[in-house]
């Protein structure tokens, strides 16, 4: 429960800094994706903290470059 509460309250500080700032320079797009990314990194270090189950990014990454890898090293071989 700590843990959520410290998520939450460095998200929202980290917002207090940032997004006045970004604001008033007019930057709509850059705030929009600030707040995007975020929210991202929040909800991601809540799941976290919960001890739920998040997929690993390397595992896409395998998913989908290990058959071109393949086609290549029989190619080349």
């Amino acid at each position: 429960m700590w843990s959520i509460a410290m998520i939450l309250a460095a998200s929202a500080l980290i917002g207090l800094l940032e997004i006045p700032a970004l604001w008033k320079k007019k930057q709509r797009k850059d705030f929009m994706i600030f707040c995007g990314l975020l929210l991202l990194g929040s909800i991601l270090g809540i799941a976290h903290s919960l001890r739920m189950k998040l997929p690993n990014p390397l595992d896409f990454i395998s998913f989908v470059f290990q058959p071109i890898s393949k086609v290549l090293i029989r190619w080349l071989a």
